[in-house]
């Protein structure tokens, strides 16, 4: 196991922390960045890549756009969140033009969970 995540999860999240989405991109650069909660993005945990993590308060922030809205991706995310609230991680979810339409508005939700 610990093979395959560091052959294919590694390298994967640093190909992904280095081409990020507008959204992301945002998010990161606009508050979670200089946050005082320290969070790390795309960050390889339990056999996924999460857009960003903030250890310390076990909080998963993920950004989904168009690709998630299929039935197979949503399925998916499901299960996805499923395992990682299992491990005890918290997974709050919000869609790209969220993010980029209204930030302070998803800031107030990230700032909403991490007082959970």
């Amino acid at each position: 196991m610990r093979d395959t995540y560091t052959r294919t999860l590694v390298p994967r999240a640093r190909e992904l922390r280095n081409a990020l989405t507008p959204a992301e991109r945002r998010l990161w650069f606009d508050l979670l960045r200089s946050h005082p909660v320290k969070f790390r993005r795309q960050v390889p945990l339990l056999g996924f890549i999460l857009d960003f993590y903030a250890p310390s308060v076990r909080l998963c922030v993920e950004l989904d756009g168009r690709s998630h809205d299929g039935a197979e991706a949503q399925a998916y995310d499901a299960e996805r969140s499923r395992v990682l609230g299992g491990a005890g991680i918290r997974v709050v979810r919000f869609q790209n033009a969220e993010v980029m339409r209204n930030l302070p508005g998803v800031a107030a939700l990230i700032e909403s969970a991490l007082q959970r």
